[in-house]
């Protein structure tokens, strides 16, 4: 990636401000008119400072930053934070008419964190300063989250909308002078509707060289960067749907359901289309139920995020741990949150509680802002589901895997098998696909791996050559004997092993 140049800010009287942002400094500038304290509440990089800026051009006063803050501390001790603070707040009350101050939240975690000394005294502070704010002295203070509480008994709220199609726009042409009127924002927004103004604007800078800049280009750049928060699809096994044999009536069932009104973004806008927001997979072990998931989440280059039996059974935070990818998956949508043997999941004793929660969980992704969300899950026995799980409304979509035909067997054992060596590219895969039935995918994975160290271990032992189908034959036979094993006698659990539903509801 060649060094990127990030233009340099423009003048306040210069900076055009997204229509999220110039609403929010018209209440800001509004709630000055008519109070005394007013906060301007935003996420991370919704401009906040942005905003502030524009409001004092207009309204005049003093706009002060962490940078003031720390100069007023230097000459204190370090935990003299709350007299640092009032200092700097009166002086330029006694100044000014309006002060405006940008991050009150970092000072107000400081203060709040544990090992602080001083607890509760920044709320002493805060009344202090707040009584000068009457008449016409006003204070406006820019936050990410819930302000102190002196201030929130006070103030007049305020708060900058998440970023709309036109507000990406707005950001991008400031900083790409061409090609950002061809850029389909629209399309931008709906792959990746949580972006903010830096990620916005790192993106336009390195992109600003670009001579075939296009939509296309512009989502395999933020794709690239992570900027979508993109970083569990790379940790997923890559699959494409070309690489599933056997189940074309479930990828044409994903493709129509799914993928098609998340991509085809005029058809979803006339006829209202919505994805499924629940789709099961039921099908036998093997038969490449996870791997379909693993396929969509590579098809429709979205966030993948793994819920499953492995986890829960070593945690007990089970609670925290579900919202917390619910919430991630709704801030990068689309997304697949992807419940591996969901089965094995509510086998434990606290499945009841389990269940509850999780529908909870599907029943939130009614609203509009996550109808991006695919919640996929597998399962070996669907009996074992919850009724209330399952039911028509919160899965969707029904799909069941099966075993592969003779056809598709055979396709599966002729590409892996192309690749070999000689003698064993040899073999005849239609004999094979024949001697196979009733193998899933997995097992025949399996019998190819295990063909190649049967002949590879006879070679190195000198052993009489043998029909090179009696070593594929061989593999096939173990994997049949040890299936029939398992079937009379399965593992019993180990001793003081953790149930697979142990969990804790106490976040």
């Amino acid at each position: 990636m060649e060094l990127c140049l990030f233009p340099a800010e423009a003048p306040v009287s210069n900076r055009i401000l997204t229509p999220a942002q110039q609403a929010a400094a018209e209440s800001v500038r509004t709630a000055i008119s008519c109070g005394s304290v007013v906060v301007l509440e935003g996420d991370v990089g919704r401009g906040k400072t942005t905003v502030l800026r524009h409001v004092q051009a207009i309204q005049g006063g003093v706009l002060l930053g962490m940078r003031e803050f720390m100069r007023e501390l230097e000459a204190r001790a370090p935990f003299s934070i709350e007299e640092a603070w009032i200092r700097l707040m009166e002086t330029s009350l006694t100044n000014h008419d309006l002060v405006i101050l940008d991050d009150m939240h970092l000072i107000a975690r400081v203060v709040e964190g544990y090992g602080y000394p001083h607890q509760k005294l920044l709320d002493a502070a805060l009344t202090a300063v707040l009584e000068h704010a009457s008449g016409d002295k006003k204070i406006v203070f820019a936050v990410e989250e819930e302000p102190p509480e002196p201030i929130s008994r006070r103030a007049q709220m305020c708060k900058i909308a998440d970023f709309e199609p036109e507000d990406y726009q707005s950001i991008c042409s400031a900083y790409v002078e061409i090609g950002a009127r061809s850029l389909d924002y629209q399309r931008i927004y709906r792959f990746a509707p949580g972006l903010n103004a830096h990620q916005l604007k790192t993106a336009c800078a390195c992109m600003q060289g670009a001579s075939d800049l296009d939509t296309d280009g512009f989502i395999e750049y933020l794709i690239s960067q992570n900027l979508t928060s993109n970083v569990q699809i790379k940790e997923v096994e890559a699959v494409d749907w070309k690489d599933l044999k056997g189940v074309d009536d479930i990828i044409r069932e994903l493709e129509a359901k799914i993928a098609f009104p998340l991509e085809d973004h005029r058809a979803a806008a006339e006829f209202q289309l919505k994805p499924k927001r629940g789709v099961l997979l039921a099908g036998p072990p093997g038969t490449g139920k996870t791997t379909i998931g693993r396929a969509l989440a590579h098809r429709l280059k979205s966030k993948f995020f793994l819920i499953d039996g492995t986890v829960i059974a070593g945690t007990n935070n089970f609670y925290c741990e579900i919202r917390e990818v619910f919430e991630a998956a709704k801030r990068n949508a689309p997304s697949i949150i992807f419940i591996d043997d969901a089965d094995v999941i509510f086998e434990g004793d606290c499945k009841a509680g389990i269940y509850r929660y999780l529908l909870t969980m599907l029943d939130g992704l009614e609203s509009a802002s996550a109808a991006r969300i695919c919640v996929m899950m597998t399962a070996m026995e669907v009996s074992s589901l919850p009724a209330a799980l399952v039911r028509s409304g919160r899965i969707e979509l029904w799909l069941e895997t099966r075993l592969p035909d003779e056809a598709a067997r055979k396709t599966i054992f002729s590409e892996r098998i192309s690749a070999l060596p000689l003698p064993l590219a040899s073999v005849d895969t239609e004999m094979l696909a024949r001697a196979s039935r009733g193998l899933t995918g997995a097992d025949l994975k399996a019998a190819v791996e295990d063909a190649k160290l049967l002949y590879a271990y006879g070679r190195a032992q000198r052993s009489e050559p043998r029909p090179i189908e009696e070593y594929f034959l061989a593999a096939i036979a173990t994997i049949r004997i040890n299936r029939r094993n398992y079937a009379r006698r399965k593992p019993t659990e180990m001793p003081g092993a953790m149930k697979p539903g142990f969990c804790s509801e106490d976040c």
